[in-house]
């Protein structure tokens, strides 16, 4: 039995920004459940520091769990100049939205910029299909 299966893949703790896109919009208004919204919106973009820690190579999948879901997205490089590690940013779309609080603190506002998840690869898994 090989050793190296007993190990914990590494994991990070990030915060997600949820962002509006262009192209995303596009591609949702030509077909919301087609194959370019998804590779558009089932994605988070991260630091490459942090890319880098949990062995992910851009396109890869990794999973984002959080006590409110989890989902298996694509990983990219955000390409900001800035470090900025620990922080990672997702379109707004139903990806994102299995990740958010359904707390509002009385103001009926989920927190869409304030998302705490844990990040690990998922080497070889597929994204996380909506449930249509």
């Amino acid at each position: 039995m090989d050793f190296g299966s007993f190990l914990k893949a590494p994991e990070i703790k990030v915060k997600i920004v949820t962002y509006r896109d262009i192209f995303q919009d596009k591609a949702m208004i030509e077909n919301r459940f087609g194959e370019e919204y998804r590779d558009r919106s089932a994605v988070i973009k991260m630091d490459s520091a942090d890319l880098k820690q949990l062995n992910v190579k851009k396109g890869e999948t990794v999973i984002l769990k959080n006590s409110f879901g989890t989902v298996v997205v694509k990983a990219e490089e955000s390409g900001y100049e800035p470090s900025h590690r620990g922080i990672a940013y997702m379109p707004k779309s139903p990806w994102s939205n299995m990740l958010v609080s359904d707390e509002t603190g009385g103001t009926g506002i989920p927190k869409f910029k304030d998302i705490s998840v844990t990040v690990t690869s998922a080497k070889g898994q597929k994204l996380t299909e909506l449930g249509l």
